[in-house]
């Protein structure tokens, strides 16, 4: 090692300035250039792997993952080396670590528990980046993932529909030892969504049901077919079944009508758009019947006659 420092500061032309200047000693000269020289090699090629992976690649989800990648592992490189440069006693390492753990793990509870959070969310993978997931009460698109938290993009709130707030979320890693998850993502890449249609007792419910089955096939029956074969490849990991995922039309009786519902397959983010258009086709396929009519909740008053006075004057 001084054999190699000594021929690094003859280099550059430095070989005693430091310890003149500053009265450092050889021995830590030595560790600075080593630890400067480590910092160095990794950033060059931290540098160079990113530059392949962009040039390989177009998507921004890969790119990311690829640069977080490289930016923790080129880290944790750097600090192992740098490390084990300026430590002399690397045996006793283990029991300094052991002692240091004792009291850290007192002391940072919680950051500790979202570094082991992080962990699980890396291994088990729970949910990815890109994936629209719901933890506790708050619900979102994954846009992030470090060390300490993951940050969603949030959905639903004040807006109706699962669509997007425009707030960001930081949840600590933690959260997922505490807080049940739900990805609407992972396996089964589709959602049932059921979309009420309330008609009045007068009105031709059976036709309306038969218009609505009509309507709901022509929006859903495509995708149910998609979701046959989306369904086969997640039951290899999760035991999912389901006997029909053909759109239905079901009917049940309110206080104000019939109420007919209509329940059909759906892509998580494309929710709202399907509710749209299926309502559209619904109003103008009702407007034509005259036999059909929505219902509301409605009160009805009756007059009582006036009762006769025969009292006499």
């Amino acid at each position: 090692m001084n054999e190699v420092s000594d021929s690094i500061q003859n280099t550059l032309g430095i070989r005693g300035s430091i310890k003149d200047a500053i009265g450092i000693s050889p021995e830590n000269q030595n560790k600075i250039l080593y630890s400067l020289l480590i910092i160095l090699v990794l950033s060059i090629i931290r540098f160079v792997i990113l530059k392949i992976v962009w040039r390989l690649s177009e998507d921004p989800k890969s790119r990311y993952t690829w640069k977080r990648t490289v930016s923790f592992t080129v880290g944790f490189l750097m600090v192992i080396l740098i490390g084990s440069v300026w430590i002399k006693a690397i045996g006793q390492l283990g029991a300094f670590l052991g002692l240091l753990t004792a009291g850290v793990a007192i002391a940072l509870k919680d950051p500790l528990t979202n570094i082991a959070g992080w962990i699980f969310i890396l291994a088990r993978q729970p949910f990815n980046l890109g994936d629209r997931i719901q933890i506790g009460e708050q619900a979102g698109d994954v846009i992030d993932i470090r060390l300490f938290q993951f940050t969603l993009l949030e959905i639903g709130n004040w807006v109706n529909a699962d669509q997007s707030t425009g707030r960001i979320i930081h949840i600590p890693n933690g959260t997922v030892f505490l807080q049940p998850q739900a990805n609407y993502s992972a396996g089964f890449k589709f959602i049932w969504n059921e979309l009420p249609i309330l008609v009045t007792f007068e009105s031709n419910w059976h036709l309306a049901k038969v218009i609505l089955q009509k309507i709901v096939n022509e929006h859903a029956e495509a995708l149910s077919m998609d979701a046959e074969k989306k369904i086969i490849e997640a039951s290899k990991k999760y035991m999912i079944f389901y006997q029909y995922l053909t759109p239905m039309v079901y009917t049940s009786v309110e206080d104000s009508g019939i109420l007919l519902t209509m329940r059909y397959i759906c892509e998580p983010r494309k929710r709202r758009g399907s509710e749209h258009l299926i309502w559209e086709d619904v109003l103008k396929e009702f407007a034509r019947h005259k036999d059909i009519e929505f219902a509301y909740p409605t009160q009805r008053f009756f007059a009582r006659p006036a009762e006769k006075d025969d009292s006499p004057l």
